[in-house]
């Protein structure tokens, strides 16, 4: 039953953090610490349940995923590839260094920054559409989403940021982030779970079907809010949001306040 409580909650986590800019990996790495569900079976599980909050992004945008748009498939494509390969080759390093509540603050809190840079420069807008993006445009943006391989970047921040920066609108930069996690969640999941197959058995079954499901409903509900939300607003209150999370958080390992997990 803890198992499942912890499911439930982790899985509210990831559909709640993940398609905003402010870390879905670093708020389940922090949850996780507070509820105990700390260990190599739960990091797995915690990439796993990714898979339920993409599945939400592939429903919102059925029309598109699922008629013959072989520009957006290339362009996801290219844009994997950067952060698939860095993975590969650095991810072993990262969970065992940056796993941890003090360098997820820190990634925090310098993202924070990031954000009211590139809001503050009025960029001009050379794409504003998915549909009229480039293979190139594609590329530069899976090299920005490989800065969210550092745990407390966010993957979503680090691509929609990224975009906006490189000439894409608002819109387009939040819509192709969402369309990027499809590729990106899978991958990453499933990569995981068969790299970690042996460490669960039937009876963790039912704490990954509670962490899919719960995750799907609430990245649902956070996608359409955040597709309204972006027509008339910017992210600097995200960018304030991560300074006073990555803050207190800092300051909790710094007085002990709270027994953070050490690194593995």
């Amino acid at each position: 039953m803890r198992d499942i409580i912890n499911a439930l909650i982790l899985g509210v986590v990831e559909g709640l953090t993940e398609f905003l800019p402010i870390s879905s990996t670093g708020h389940l790495i922090l949850a996780a610490d507070l509820l105990g569900a700390t260990g190599e079976r739960w990091t797995v599980f915690n990439l796993v349940i990714q898979t339920g909050a993409m599945l939400a992004v592939v429903w919102e945008y059925r029309a598109r995923f699922f008629r013959v748009d072989t520009k957006l498939y290339a362009n996801l494509i290219v844009a994997f590839i950067p952060a698939a390969v860095l993975g590969l080759l650095f991810g072993d390093f990262i969970k065992t260094y940056l796993f941890h509540a003090v360098p997820v603050a820190i990634a925090f809190i310098v993202g924070a920054f990031v954000i009211f840079w590139v809001e503050g420069r009025n960029a001009q807008v050379r794409v504003e559409s998915t549909q009229h993006m480039t293979w190139l445009d594609a590329l530069k943006v899976g090299f920005a989403q490989c800065f969210a391989l550092i745990p407390g970047t966010s993957r979503s921040g680090a691509t929609i940021i990224g975009g906006m920066l490189l000439g894409l609108s608002r819109k387009a930069a939040t819509e192709f982030s969402f369309f990027l996690a499809v590729p990106t969640l899978v991958a990453a999941g499933a990569y995981d779970l068969l790299k970690h197959r042996a460490l669960f058995s039937a009876e963790h079954l039912a704490p990954l079907a509670v962490g899919l499901v719960v995750s799907f409903a609430s990245a649902f509900i956070v996608i359409r809010w955040l597709i309204r939300y972006v027509a008339t607003h910017d992210f600097r209150w995200f960018a304030w949001y991560r300074i006073v999370f990555g803050v207190v958080v800092l300051a909790t390992a710094y007085f002990g306040w709270i027994d953070w997990a050490a690194p593995k």
